[in-house]
């Protein structure tokens, strides 16, 4: 018997079931202590009635119940975690502390820092991959090199998880909950005043039971994915890209999933569909772990060399897209549900991205920082992919010189203005054609319906196909450098 004394650490994997670190910490340890570390290294930079907050801080609560129906509990801690850590590693005797990692610069950083301190002081620092299926180095080209296209990368993928099916087996813990710690120190857990954070619901149903419970759901519906995920009027998406950021359900449950759903037919071709939206993320992740530099630059470096815009005009636009009043009904929607719910459909994501960067003209380092600071599920991986995707800045990116038209995509993937009229309630007297471009209406019909351009809805901050010009003209600057091919006709 190993008579250690262990530390789980969690952090983006809520959860007390198939999760690798806890796992091994309970198979290899006399006594396994748990903590989160509300990490004020983070928190600075978040405003006091941050959603997130409350979806962890539910969260936290569901892994303690279950922690403590197992045996143990969840220490909870408020500072630096490159302090707490250490600290309350040498508090408990602990000889070695179990984490799941993370691909992110700072995390890695943090965790590099920390592991250094718990060595000094005799405790080993022990990683374990959670987050994703496959790591950053593990699927390669055929000639050992890392993927920047997603079709080749995805297809590597299924061939090693076909070699590999033993990657998708659980981790459990209940058979090892003997090991855990019992809760004759335990303390409430903090509440979010307690750690400078306004109190309230949770945006989404949180804790390991709440994504059960929306993945569930989803799954009877799953067959359909492939076509209802494009309309953002429907309920047509999982909704748990907010419980795989926090890690309060496991990857390897959603892929194993799939993969029975595919193989009984059951899951129609929504199964597969969905399983590509799994992989994406795991690439993204590895495009991140191979390349930190577009955290701040490009994916391409010759991208760089593209002139935004700048100045009191730039941020007087960048602002009319913030709060949702460009003029262009689907992207002002989109923004509304952003502001309002801290959620934005895929689809959405990258028709008000396209218009931020290739309408507007602004830097996408600005809009994916505004991402960042709303959504629920922000990921920096993914975010930072999609953002640079819609930009032509990323790698396997929308070519440069296909621009979305805002309004053809409202007309396509809103044809009733049902998702418009939700978030726009100004517009809702608008008929079916009329609603997806206002400023195409005669002025006296629109006051018939109740809508003064100027007043309840504002007009077009820009000429889309004016936009579109500039956009070709902007990125002209790179064209020779990466041997890009000359426009298409306007779409």
């Amino acid at each position: 018997m190993n008579l250690s004394n262990s530390l789980v650490w969690f952090r983006r994997d809520l959860r007390a079931f198939d999760h690798a670190a806890l796992h091994h910490a309970l198979r290899s340890s006399q006594q396994v202590y748990c903590v989160f570390v509300y990490d004020t290294d983070i928190l600075a930079g978040l405003p006091r009635d941050d959603r997130r907050l409350r979806f962890i801080h539910a969260s936290l609560a569901s892994l303690d119940a279950e922690l403590r129906r197992l045996g143990g509990y969840l220490i909870v801690r408020h500072g630096s975690a490159r302090d707490e850590l250490p600290a309350l590693a040498k508090a408990l005797d602990i000889d070695a502390v179990h984490v799941c990692t993370d691909v992110e610069p700072l995390a890695i950083a943090r965790d590099a820092d920390v592991a250094e301190r718990l060595q000094q002081q005799g405790c080993a620092f022990h990683t374990y991959q959670d987050q994703v299926i496959f790591g950053n180095d593990e699927v390669k080209t055929l000639a050992g090199g890392s993927f920047s296209v997603f079709t080749p990368y995805k297809n590597a993928w299924l061939k090693r998880l076909a070699a590999r099916p033993d990657t998708l087996a659980a981790y459990p813990v209940d058979a090892y909950a003997h090991a855990f710690a019992p809760p004759s120190l335990a303390s409430a857990l903090p509440s979010l005043e307690d750690i400078g954070f306004d109190p309230g619901e949770s945006p989404l149903p949180a804790g390991m039971e709440g994504a059960e419970a929306l993945f569930e759901a989803f799954v009877e519906d799953i067959a359909d994915y492939g076509r209802a995920r494009d309309f953002p009027a429907e309920d047509g998406t999982s909704k748990l890209s907010t419980h795989l950021r926090f890690g309060t359900t496991s990857i390897r449950h959603l892929v194993r999933t799939a993969q029975q759903l595919m193989l009984s037919g059951a899951g129609g071709s929504g199964a597969a569909v969905w399983l590509s939206e799994l992989i994406w993320r795991d690439f993204y992740a590895m495009i991140l772990a191979q390349n930190p530099h577009v955290v701040e630059r490009a994916y391409k470096p010759a991208f760089d060399a593209v002139q935004w815009e700048v100045g009191p005009d730039a941020d007087d636009l960048f602002a009319a897209w913030c709060e949702g009043r460009t003029g262009y009904p689907l992207v002002d929607a989109a923004m509304v549900q952003l502001n309002t719910t801290g959620f934005m459909h895929n689809r959405l994501r990258m028709v008000t991205a396209s218009f931020l960067t290739k309408d507007l003209g602004i830097d996408w380092r600005r809009g994916e920082a505004y991402f960042a600071l709303k959504l629920n599920d922000y990921e920096l991986a993914s975010n930072n992919g999609g953002w640079q995707w819609a930009a032509s800045t990323g790698c396997d990116a929308q070519p440069w010189f296909r621009i979305f038209n805002p309004v053809t995509q409202s007309t396509r993937f809103d044809a009733r203005g049902e998702f418009i009229r939700r978030y726009l309630p100004q517009l809702a007297r608008l008929d079916t054609k009329q609603i997806h471009a206002p400023w195409l209406v005669k002025p006296e019909v629109l006051a018939e319906r109740g809508v003064v351009l100027g007043k309840e809805y504002p007009a077009p901050v820009v000429d889309h196909d004016a936009a579109r010009r500039r956009t070709l003209e902007r990125f002209a600057v790179v064209k020779k450098a990466v041997g890009l091919a000359a426009p298409p006709p306007t779409r």
